[in-house]
């Protein structure tokens, strides 16, 4: 059985004329589809004849709610999605002025072992569809009632390490007759897998390329990234600037500020050198604290000054505003618990 919301739009064009339904049909479904139905039951200007033709091989994939929290703090809602086979996926949606912001997983659980990070204890499940990951901006947005109009695909997983479902997705959640989210409005999140980095410059899509970077030099990184065994700071940091030079979208980096690991005014002499003359943004994260791990974030004294020496030399430097602090809404705490 085929899920529909695995088909790029073009791919369920033709899917649907294989079975000798008309083109505009395509149209019809796909904007079903992201408007959350949840059957073909739902879809009422298709003919009975026609939904009969789509149940004898395709399906109409949902998520479940297993657990929604509301912060009382800042309105962050987390959710807690249960797949079909049980698995379970965590999402976030965010209220800025500019409007609603969700965080997406692009995989069951994650190989890629940063230590700070609760989203990779367990390892990797498996990989996200193209619609399931489609699925979670349909049903927060469905659940909450208002367009989600900014998508940060910075959850649960490594998205290069699941390219072509994010690649697919990226096409069908910006498509004009579905969602139609702009891909300016997309953000990617990488620990830095650095071929698929250089294969992203090449789809040419205008989304913000974020890497998380989190250290200075090798020697640290090597401690707390497990990929930087395979590909150093210094390849990372080629591809960022060849893919900057082939889209010309300014790239950020992400730092998790660690105590006494990678938080001292000489790690941020460093880390200014290492990106000096990209024009790149440095979003600065106080580390949030994992059982398994001894790591732990500084005072906000301490986090203040290493942001006020990066800008001291130059860079565009910003703390990330904790959201959610009171319901767990840093990625993996609460699939965590709930396994």
């Amino acid at each position: 059985m085929i899920d529909l919301k695995d088909f790029e739009f073009d791919e369920l064009t033709e899917y649907l004329k294989s079975i000798g339904e008309p083109k505009f049909r395509a149209a019809q479904i796909f904007s079903w589809l992201c408007r959350g139905a949840l059957s073909y039951g739902e879809m009422t200007d298709i003919s009975k004849k026609t939904r009969e033709k789509l149940e004898k091989e395709t399906y109409v994939s949902t998520l479940k709610i297993r657990e929604k929290y509301v912060s009382k703090l800042d309105g962050t809602v987390k959710y807690l999605f249960e797949l079909p086979d049980g698995n379970c996926i965590e999402s976030v949606v965010m209220c800025y002025r500019h409007g609603l912001t969700i965080c997406i997983s692009s995989q069951v659980g994650c190989r890629m072992g940063c230590r700070f990070c609760a989203s990779t204890i367990g390892g990797l499940y498996r990989n996200l569809t193209a619609g399931e990951i489609l699925n979670q901006v349909i049903f927060a947005q469905k659940d909450i009632g208002e367009r989600i109009s900014n998508i940060v695909i910075m959850g649960i997983g490594e998205p290069l390490d699941n390219y072509d479902n994010i690649i697919k997705f990226l096409h069908n959640v910006n498509n004009e007759k579905g969602l139609n989210i702009g891909l300016r409005h997309i953000t990617l999140s990488t620990c830095g897998i650095v071929p698929r980095i250089y294969d992203l410059a090449r789809e040419n899509l205008p989304i913000t390329l974020t890497i998380s970077l989190h250290a200075p030099n090798d020697e640290i990184r090597d401690t707390i990234m497990p990929i930087n065994h395979k590909y150093k700071i210094s390849e990372l940091i080629e591809a960022c600037k060849s893919y900057f030079k082939a889209t010309g979208r300014r790239i950020s980096f992400e730092y998790s500020l660690i105590r006494g690991v990678n938080d001292s005014a000489e790690n941020a002499s460093e880390l200014a050198r290492l990106i000096k003359g990209m024009g790149a943004h440095v979003n600065l994260i106080p580390v949030n604290k994992v059982e398994e791990r001894e790591y732990e974030k500084g005072s906000r004294k301490e986090i203040d000054a290493f942001r006020d020496k990066l800008i001291s030399l130059g860079v565009n430097a910003t703390v990330r505003r904790e959201l959610g602090s009171d319901i767990s809404a840093s990625c993996g705490q609460l699939r965590k618990r709930v396994l």
